[in-house]
């Protein structure tokens, strides 16, 4: 539904950063899901940890929000730019319930709760391989607008 390109073109990401490979599923207004592929060859395994990768949670967070903004910007017809971005601003009921390694697939189905001007509320929840496979996480995430400083 939505490939790397597309991603790029909506989200302010770039490597080692873009956390969304692509995009399987979205109803403009409700939810999306999408993919990242862990690959052994990411630096953060480098340390995280050493003969024993693990994809830290707070990039599974990240994926989880940068998912919520792929939706929210294609609910509003928009993309990211220079002047403004969508900002995390809370991070509530984060579970995290097994480890993400190597050679998985993390899925994410993100959702609207709410949105109120320019203040929305998502929850998330994280998969290995496919939505309804092992749960690896969960969280509710807020995100802002924010006006960005040149």
């Amino acid at each position: 539904m939505m490939n790397i390109n597309e991603i790029k073109a909506i989200l302010p990401h770039r490597y080692p950063f873009l956390q969304v490979d692509k995009v399987i599923e979205l109803v403009e207004g409700e939810y999306i899901v999408a993919v990242r592929s862990v690959t052994n060859g990411e630096p953060v395994f480098e340390g995280h940890f050493p003969n024993n990768p693990i994809l830290p949670g707070v990039l599974i967070i990240e994926a989880m929000a940068q998912a919520a903004g792929l939706l929210a910007f294609k609910t509003m017809g928009q993309t990211a730019n220079a002047n403004k971005a969508y900002v995390v601003a809370a991070v509530d009921e984060a579970k995290f319930r097994r480890p993400v390694i190597p050679g998985e697939q993390l899925v994410i189905r993100a959702y609207i709760k709410s949105r109120k001007r320019v203040i929305w509320k998502f929850g998330a929840d994280a998969y290995v391989d496919r939505v309804g496979g092992d749960v690896v996480g969960s969280a509710v995430i807020t995100c802002a607008e924010r006006d960005l400083v040149a």
